[in-house]
């Protein structure tokens, strides 16, 4: 299974600057950012004390759901 990190690095590079890229982007150059969890409460929790910009907890939910479906 992979990590939900990696899965939101198929963001990565899109044409549509949308909030799932700005998302993956911060997730990529956060070096804390806990790369290797499935968990969805650690990265939850994670985004609750580090979110990069104001709907990021909303875009986290949203991509879980369809992380989960689709991982």
């Amino acid at each position: 299974m992979k990590t939900f990190y990696q899965y939101m690095m198929r963001y990565r590079g899109a044409k549509n600057t949308d909030k799932a890229y700005s998302l993956a982007e911060w997730m990529f150059y956060d070096h804390d950012f806990p790369k290797q969890s499935t968990d969805y409460d650690e990265l939850s929790r994670y985004l609750e004390w580090t979110a990069p910009f104001p709907e990021a907890l909303q875009t986290f939910d949203r991509l879980w759901d369809e992380y989960k479906i689709n991982a």
